[in-house]
């Protein structure tokens, strides 16, 4: 299975693995499952951490490269982009948009906890 990380998903993976259902704990710790992560994903962590809404080490180069190390990095194209701005979602967020519309143009399950996302019906969807 090839499975994009929402941002959240990926947060509470490193840093709050309780807060992952059995199911998709079960499916990330399979080494048989492509794990893709958005730079998206990655900027708004650090957005975050900058608001003091989550709290990231220190060093955030060093903890970059050890977050992202076992995941491989789904491209920010012009074409998701595109897609970004026509999905039916209620919301704007643009980080919500870049995710689904990576989703949907490179064939990805997004795994997610977000109702929006799982509703959205044009991609393939995990509930956490």
């Amino acid at each position: 299975m090839k499975l994009l990380l929402d941002t959240h998903v990926w947060l509470w993976a490193l840093h709050d693995p309780s807060r992952l259902s059995h199911r998709v704990r079960d499916v990330l710790r399979n080494p048989a499952n492509e794990l893709w992560l958005s730079p998206v994903s990655t900027w708004e962590a650090l957005l975050l951490n900058a608001k003091g809404r989550i709290r990231l080490p220190a060093n955030l180069s060093e903890w970059l490269t050890a977050a992202t190390a076992p995941l491989r990095e789904a491209p920010l194209t012009h074409e998701i982009v595109l897609i970004a701005q026509q999905l039916p979602l209620p919301q704007r967020d643009p980080a919500d948009r870049f995710l689904a519309a990576t989703a949907q143009v490179m064939d990805l399950t997004l795994v997610t906890a977000d109702d929006n996302l799982l509703r959205l019906g044009t991609i393939r969807t995990m509930k956490n």
